[in-house]
């Protein structure tokens, strides 16, 4: 089980910093990832780490300012510069099988990804 928090308010060019803990398990073998989806759009991918951990890849729309990482049993998503467009729900996922070109070129392909969080609110005012 998945479970996202750390969302809320920020002025634009602030920082949030997302958790996602897992519970039952750990993040050992598997890939995550952390989506979005903001009102009225699709869901879109923000970033995924594999599950070696030594890929990482982010959409070019937070490029330089999120930054993801992990321990053991709970993922990280520091997010700087905030900007309006990156008000969404944020969502947390995980999955054991995705890994080297798979991973590589369809990881923002949501629907490939095993487990969800819940969601978390961030709200970027301007």
């Amino acid at each position: 089980q998945l479970q996202a928090s750390g969302g809320g308010l920020v002025q634009a060019g602030g920082s949030l910093r997302l958790s996602c803990a897992v519970s039952g398990d750990t993040l050992d073998y598997y890939a995550i990832g952390w989506w979005r989806q903001a009102p009225g759009k699709e869901r879109e991918g923000v970033a995924c780490i594999s599950a070696s951990g030594r890929s990482t890849y982010y959409a070019d729309a937070v490029k330089g300012r999120f930054t993801f990482s992990f321990d053991k049993n709970t993922m990280y998503l520091q997010m700087d510069s905030l900007k309006p467009e990156d008000t969404a729900v944020y969502y947390c996922a995980t999955d054991s099988d995705l890994q080297g070109l798979r991973l590589r070129t369809s990881w923002q392909n949501w629907w490939i990804w095993d487990y969800w969080g819940q969601g978390t609110l961030v709200t970027v005012s301007s």
